[in-house]
C-alpha cells in the first residue's frame, strides 16, 4: 500500500535446541530441506497464514546486493528500551506472514524497494515453521526467547555514529460509505487506473534513477505530466470510478492512507463491504493540505491533525475543493474482496499489514521484510510505545533514517490515533545472528 504520505498499501515459534553454530551450518548448506506448513494460527480462529513452503537455501534466488544508506551497530537486547514489556501474544502470526513474504520467489529489480536478503532469513523461517522449534503463539515469553536465540539487534545510526532519531507518524485503514453509481450524496469518485497512464522506468539507462518512475500520458508525440487533482475534477477527463463516496474529505483521506474499505449503502451490491487497494498514482508530488491551511492562516501547523482538518472543512464547505486541490496528487485503486476482515490491506511488501505490528519505512535504510524494534511515544503523549514491528510498507513522505509510519489498524478508533500521531522515535533492526550486518536484495 504505497501511500502518498509514506515513503510511497504474522508470526511464530523456533527449535530452542538448535544452536547458533547449527544455524550457521544451515545458512551455508543448500541441502537444507524444504519445510511445508498447512496453516499457522496466532491463537484465534480468524488469524491464520495460508500454506507456504520454505525453500532450501540453494533454491532461493540470491540476486545482486543492494546498497543500504544506513550505519548499523550490533548491540545487546538489554539496550532496547522496554524490551521485556511488549506483550507478544498475537505477534507470531505476523512473524510467519513476514517469513512467507521473505521466502516467496521475487525477480530481482532495482525498480522495487530493497528487501531483506532471503538467504539470510532461510534458517530462521525454516525453524519458525518447524513444530518442534516454534513457540506457542500465545506464549509471549517463549516468543521472546526464540527471537533472542536466533536474532540480534542492530542499532540504526546516523552518519556521525549516533542513534538515528526520526519522525513517527501513523496511518490506518478507513471505512467510508459508497455507491457503485453516482447520485444523491454520492458525488466524489475513487478512481481506477486510467487507460492512458504511462509509467516510464529509466533505471536501466540511468542507475541513479533507481526506484524513481516518471508518470505521464501521450499528447501528440510528447509525453506530458498526467492530470492533476484539479484537472481530474472535470468529468470529461475522469478515469472510470470504482465507487462514489458521500464525503469529499473521506474520499481524500482514503487516498492519503493508500487503501480503505467501502461500505456500499446505495446502488448495486448495497450492504457489501469491499476493499480498495492502492494500484498507482498520477505522478504529482504530495502537498500537505495541513500546511496549506497553515499558510493561509486558517490553523497553525501544530493544529494540522486529521481531526482539525475535518472540523475546518465542516466550517468552510464552500472552500473544501479549494483545499483539496492544493494537493495535486491522486491515487488510483483496484478493488479487492475482503476474505479475512482481521487482515489489513497489503503493503508495498505484498503481504497483509498487521494491526500495530507493521510500519512504513524508507527502504534505502531498512529493507522491507525486516523485523524492527520501535521506540517512540503514544500519539500526543509522552507515554512510551515500545513495540516489535515489521518493515512492510513505504510511502512518498517516508524518507530518512528512522522515519516511520505506524499502522494502527482498521476503523474509527485506529483513525483517531493515527490522525494525532506525530512523535519522535528510534529503531533497531533485528537480523539473523549467522548473517552479519543487515543486507538487502
Amino acid at each position: 500500500m504505497a501511500k502518498m504520505l509514506r515513503t510511497t498499501p504474522n508470526h511464530r515459534q523456533w527449535l530452542m535446541g538448535l544452536t547458533f553454530a547449527g544455524l550457521a551450518v544451515l545458512a551455508g548448506c543448500s541441502s537444507t530441506p524444504q519445510v511445508p506448513i498447512s496453516a499457522v494460527s496466532s491463537g484465534s480462529a480468524d488469524q491464520r497464514v495460508a500454506p507456504f513452503t520454505v525453500p532450501s537455501v540453494g533454491n532461493l534466488p540470491d540476486g545482486t546486493a543492494r546498497p543500504l544508506a544506513g550505519r548499523y551497530a550490533e548491540v545487546s537486547w538489554g539496550d532496547l528500551p522496554g524490551w521485556q514489556g511488549d506483550d507478544l501474544r498475537g505477534f507470531w502470526v505476523n512473524f510467519v506472514r513476514n517469513c512467507r513474504g521473505l521466502m516467496r520467489p521475487v525477480a530481482a529489480s532495482n525498480t522495487r524497494p530493497a528487501r531483506a536478503t532471503p538467504r539470510a532469513w532461510q534458517p530462521v523461517c525454516a525453524a519458525a515453521l518447524n513444530p518442534s522449534s516454534a513457540p506457542a503463539a500465545d506464549d509471549s515469553a517463549a516468543i521472546r526467547r526464540f527471537l533472542q536465540t536466533y536474532l540480534m539487534p542492530w542499532q540504526l545510526e546516523t552518519a556521525a555514529g549516533k542513534l538515528a532519531d526520526g519522525m513517527v507518524t501513523g496511518y490506518y485503514e478507513p471505512l467510508v460509505k459508497g455507491s457503485r453509481t453516482r447520485g444523491g450524496d454520492f458525488q466524489w469518485p475513487l478512481l481506477a487506473v486510467p487507460d492512458d497512464l504511462l509509467v516510464v522506468d529509466l533505471a536501466a539507462l540511468h542507475p541513479e534513477l533507481t526506484n524513481k518512475r516518471v508518470r505521464g500520458k501521450v499528447v501528440g508525440n510528447r509525453v506530458v505530466p498526467y492530470d492533476s487533482r484539479a484537472e481530474l475534477n472535470d468529468p470529461n477527463r475522469q478515469p472510470p470510478a470504482i465507487v462514489w463516496v458521500n464525503d469529499p474529505v473521506d474520499n481524500f483521506f482514503l487516498q492519503i492512507q493508500g487503501s480503505g474499505r467501502v461500505y456500499l449503502t446505495e446502488g448495486p451490491d448495497a450492504g457489501q463491504t469491499i476493499r480498495l487497494a492502492y494500484a498507482n498514482h498520477n505522478g504529482h508530488p504530495y502537498v500537505s493540505i495541513g500546511r496549506w491551511l497553515a499558510n493561509k492562516g486558517e490553523i497553525t501547523l501544530a493544529q494540522a491533525s486529521m481531526q482539525n482538518i475535518r472540523a475546518w472543512a465542516k466550517r468552510n464547505p464552500s472552500r473544501v475543493q479549494e483545499m483539496l486541490n492544493a494537493n495535486p496528487a491522486v491515487v488510483f485503486f483496484v478493488e479487492e474482496t475482503i476474505n479475512d476482515p482481521s487482515e489489513g490491506p497489503k503493503g508495498a511488501y505484498g503481504i497483509p499489514l498487521g494491526e500495530k505490528r507493521s510500519v512504513a519505512v524508507d527502504p534505502t535504510f531498512v529493507p522491507l521484510g525486516t523485523p524492527l524494534y520501535l521506540s517512540t511515544t503514544m500519539p500526543s503523549s509522552k507515554d512510551p510505545l515500545n513495540r516489535l514491528v515489521f518493515a512492510q510498507d513505504t510511502g512518498t513522505a517516508i524518507k530518512g533514517a528512522a522515519r516511520t509510519d505506524f499502522f494502527w489498524g482498521f476503523g474509527e478508533d485506529a483513525g483517531a490515533l493515527a490522525g494525532r500521531m506525530k512523535q519522535r522515535g528510534q529503531m533497531w533492526l533485528l537480523w539473523p545472528k549467522q548473517a552479519g550486518a543487515p543486507s538487502a536484495r
